[in-house]
């Protein structure tokens, strides 16, 4: 038998191992917690699983690859689905070369840390050639991705249906967990038992959806956020894509890649199409996987780079009743309270009124603004605060001059528009002249105006989503349109910082959030629903890139009152910012709101920088928790929120994530009410997070594994509570 190429990637406390036999494509052997062997011990390792059929040479068990093929007896979905005029099918590839950070790898084992490894494979018969890329990065996160081409010298176009990965995960993962959601309240966990069979979540939007799972996780019976192996799994692409989880035979992978559209790549002669990006994070509890991407994105994201601005968003204040006096007095007014960005929401250009008209006329209504927008931002800056604006530049009203002018600017799959979705139609940014016109509107407003911040929308789902001259599907090249759009922009202006909101959290994907440095998560902000929604997107995205908002007593979405002290402390561990007409302030919210946001400047080094924990789905009649630990472990934030509906009086919380050795200092900030007094614990009579007074002291091993009693007689309250470890003696 041959001597297999294995190669070990470590990376932390990750492996991972892969194998090629022969001239096969390779396959994963082991990723997941990190394993200590020998070369001698990886090679009987990878030779020990290897079967030999019948005379070696017939009814081999195959062993699904990274890119699992029909044409050696994988009867699960293919990792490529190709043709070219019916034929070329069932390719069955031979690997050319395999390469670790481009040195070609011999037969033998090789060891390395954090690494990439390229796989370049052909089928000589069928003429056509893939490419495989496996990083594992240092913080132990793995992606992957593929590329197939088109080897012909000429004929038919090679037709790629589909061209997905696979990550192979123990089955001894036999409990899965995923997201669905809606518009106003996304992220809703669902978790069930891993079963025989697919278990698809496509998504078909043209976005990345708010229905969209977002991450996949399997994990060991009881896997939670501290305790069991887990396996996150992202899809990296903003347009139609798929999450999956196949369970065969013995085998249980990951399935994730672009969902293609009919007759979507039809590669010529030297063609390529290039796959996204998925990715992989292990860990032992699903905070470690999750932090292992918040390290990735915090490693990407012009986020990272600085103190994240307290943010006022006008949107709620005067929707699209905009004049220079109003908004100028709430310029004012958000500055006195120490807000540090302005964002001019919908409303500012020519012809809106309303939802119906005006989108492509990137230019000030003259109405509205007269002097165009220059004085505001410049009274807005003569305050100390960045002046952000709401943009939506991938759509067009039917209602606008830039529709009148060019119809064939939009796109649609026939002769008729597709119906309009809050009265919008998609502009065709894939037409050269279109994306220039965007191009050019939007660096000119940054220029002219000096806007530091946008706010990029997304509000409509692509439906009949076509090329105008041929009514070809062109989700794909819409998608990567935008990408380009995205990054010229930010090369252009490298201290531009953008937001991506679609509809609230309908684009939150490693695509765009490489490209952006901050997702709306919602457009809801009522603090009941926008705890889990920060929660469960927060496996995903670390909290500075979150907006999180204070909004007005009564939620613009639901209809349902909270009080202040609640609405703040929820929205604190994210990017803090305000949605609120604060024109209305009493004098006591008005010092009350001006408190949290001197809190959240002082504070929020560790926000932007700690690890996340408590994070995803949690016990509905029990108290919920949301965590950040510096990575010193010598300071810790928590948000606590008492349950909706409870037979229970106290229940307690464990602060995970803290060093046992260390002695930690605690203040809060408690409602005025938890409950009758003679049931709140002592430890809640706590010094105020602003406090630098004595403080009760505890040890960090009884907070993290005995924990605190915590009253749940009253809901709909939440507590922050401040750790700080104290010197040593």
């Amino acid at each position: 038998m041959h001597s297999p190429r294995v190669i070990h990637l470590t990376a932390g406390d990750v492996s991972l191992v892969l194998a090629a036999f022969s001239d096969d494509l390779p396959v994963i052997l082991h990723w997941g917690a990190r394993v200590t062997a020998t070369d001698q011990d990886l090679e009987a390792f990878a030779l020990a699983e290897q079967r030999p059929g019948l005379g070696g040479i017939s009814d081999l068990p195959y062993r699904p690859s990274v890119l699992p093929e029909h044409s050696r007896g994988w009867f699960g979905r293919p990792g490529l689905s190709a043709h070219r005029g019916g034929a070329g099918w069932a390719p069955a590839f031979r690997v050319d070369t395999i390469a670790v950070d481009g040195t070609p790898v011999p037969a033998g084992v090789i060891q390395a840390g954090a690494a990439s490894i390229q796989v370049d494979a052909h089928d000589e018969h069928a003429t056509i050639s893939v490419n495989l890329e496996i990083d594992l990065t240092t913080a132990g996160l793995l992606r992957l991705r593929s590329s197939v081409r088109n080897d012909a010298a000429e004929g038919a176009p090679l037709e790629v249906e589909d061209l997905m990965v696979a990550l192979p995960v123990p089955t001894r993962a036999t409990e899965m967990l995923d997201f669905s959601g809606r518009w106003a309240h996304e992220r809703i966990a669902q978790r069930h038992r891993v079963v025989r069979g697919t278990h698809g979540r496509p998504s078909r939007r043209g976005r990345t959806g708010l229905d969209a799972t977002t991450v996949m996780l399997a994990g060991t019976p009881g896997f939670s956020a501290e305790a069991g192996e887990v396996w996150m799994f992202h899809v990296g692409f903003s347009g139609d894509h798929e999450h999956a989880l196949e369970r065969g035979d013995g085998t249980l992978a990951f399935r994730g890649g672009e969902l293609l559209l009919p007759g979507e790549i039809r590669l010529d002669p030297g063609k390529e199409y290039v796959g996204p990006w998925v990715y992989g994070s292990h860990g032992a509890g699903w905070d470690a996987a999750s932090a292992r991407f918040h390290a990735f994105l915090r490693g990407v994201s012009r986020s990272a780079r600085r103190d994240r601005p307290v943010t006022l968003n006008v949107w709620e204040a005067v929707y699209f009743d905009q004049d220079a006096a109003t908004l100028t007095d709430l310029a004012e007014r958000g500055a006195a309270l120490g807000v540090e960005r302005f964002v001019l929401d919908d409303g500012w250009f020519r012809g809106r009124t309303d939802d119906r008209a005006g989108l492509g006329d990137w230019q000030p209504d003259p109405v509205a603004w007269p002097d165009g927008l220059r004085p505001l931002a410049d009274r807005v800056r003569d305050l100390g605060m960045e002046f952000g604006l709401w943009v939506e530049p991938e759509m067009i009203n039917e209602d606008s001059d830039l529709a009148r002018a060019h119809p064939d600017w939009i796109l649609r799959a026939g002769e008729e528009l597709p119906a309009q979705y809050r009265f919008q139609q998609v502009l065709d940014l894939t037409q050269p002249e279109a994306f220039a016109y965007i191009l050019g509107s939007l660096d000119g407003l940054i220029r002219d105006i000096g806007v530091s911040y946008l706010k990029w929308d997304h509000n409509r789902d692509l439906v009949s989503a076509g090329h105008p001259a041929t009514g070809a599907p062109a989700v794909h090249e819409q998608t990567l349109a935008l990408y380009r759009l995205l990054d010229e922009l930010r090369a252009r202006h490298p201290e531009l910082e953008i937001e991506s909101c679609a509809s609230g959290g309908g684009r939150v994907d490693l695509g765009i959030l490489e490209r952006s440095d901050r997702i709306h998560p919602s457009d809801s902000h009522d603090p009941i629903d926008r705890f889990d929604i920060l929660r469960n997107t927060g496996l995903l995205v670390p909290p500075e890139m979150m907006g999180s908002h204070v909004a007005s007593r009564v939620s613009s979405v639901t209809g349902r009152t909270s009080d202040l002290h609640f609405r703040c402390a929820v929205a604190f561990l994210g990017h803090f910012g305000i949605e609120w007409d604060i024109r209305e302030l009493s004098d006591g919210e008005r010092d009350e709101l001006a408190t949290w946001i001197a809190r959240f400047r002082r504070l929020r080094p560790l926000i932007q920088t700690g690890r996340t924990v408590g994070g995803g789905e949690d016990d509905p009649s029990a108290p919920s928790m949301r965590g950040v630990v510096a990575e010193d472990r010598g300071e810790a934030l928590y948000t606590v929120v008492t349950p909706r509906t409870t037979a229970d009086t106290l229940a307690r919380i464990r602060f995970a994530g803290l060093d046992p050795a260390k002695r930690y200092r605690l203040t809060a900030s408690v409602p005025d009410s938890l409950g009758p007094p003679w049931q709140v614990p002592d430890w809640l009579r706590a010094p105020d997070l602003d406090d630098d007074g004595p403080a009760p002291v505890f040890s960090g091993a009884l907070l993290s594994t005995a924990g605190l009693e915590f009253p749940t007689f009253h809901p709909e309250r939440a507590v922050v509570v401040h750790l700080r470890a104290e010197e040593a003696s």
